[in-house]
């Protein structure tokens, strides 16, 4: 045998189920919905939108999930900062950031935002996931022409980014 072959049949330090890292955190009850979102847990996945049986809905388990008890907690993996200089900006912004939160919780409702402030010019978004925070900082750099800015922290991989848009004149109606 060759060295190569050999080294690919090494197995240590590999889990061996696949599963998703929030079926290994927690364990629930197949099936399970959330008290406050509706999410259910089936297959070792959280999904939204999907209608159990009058048999499954009797068998589950009613139980808070994971990003809701997140959000609950204050705890947040992704931080955006968008400067945003121009007022005309504001309401845009705010639309573009639920539309991306949305599209994201379709697939996976552990993905949601934590809170959104206006401080100033500045736009503080907290997010559950890294994922939605990038989402987020990308969909508003490429819709207003701005420039994103990332960093990840090493002690806990928290994903702080700062989006700074770029200043649009006013057009004057016509007449």
């Amino acid at each position: 045998m060759s060295k190569g072959l050999i080294r690919s049949l090494d197995r240590r330090g590999t889990r061996s189920d696949m599963s998703p890292p929030v079926a290994r955190k927690q364990t629930f009850r197949d099936p399970s919905v959330c008290d406050r979102c509706g999410a259910v847990y089936s297959a070792k996945v959280w999904r939204r939108g999907r209608r159990l049986d009058a048999s499954l809905m009797d068998k589950a388990a009613w139980v808070i999930c994971p990003g809701c008890a997140q959000a609950a907690s204050g705890e947040y993996h992704g931080r955006v900062l968008i400067e945003a200089r121009d007022d005309a900006n504001r309401n845009a912004v705010a639309a573009r950031i639920a539309n991306v939160e949305r599209r994201a919780q379709a697939t996976q409702p552990e993905r949601r935002i934590v809170s959104s402030e206006w401080s100033g010019d500045t736009l503080e978004v907290l997010t559950t996931s890294q994922k939605l925070a990038h989402r987020i900082a990308r969909e508003v750099e490429k819709a207003f022409r701005g420039k994103a800015r990332f960093s990840w922290s090493d002690d806990d991989g928290t994903l702080f980014a700062r989006v700074a848009l770029e200043r649009t004149t006013a057009q004057k109606p016509r007449r």
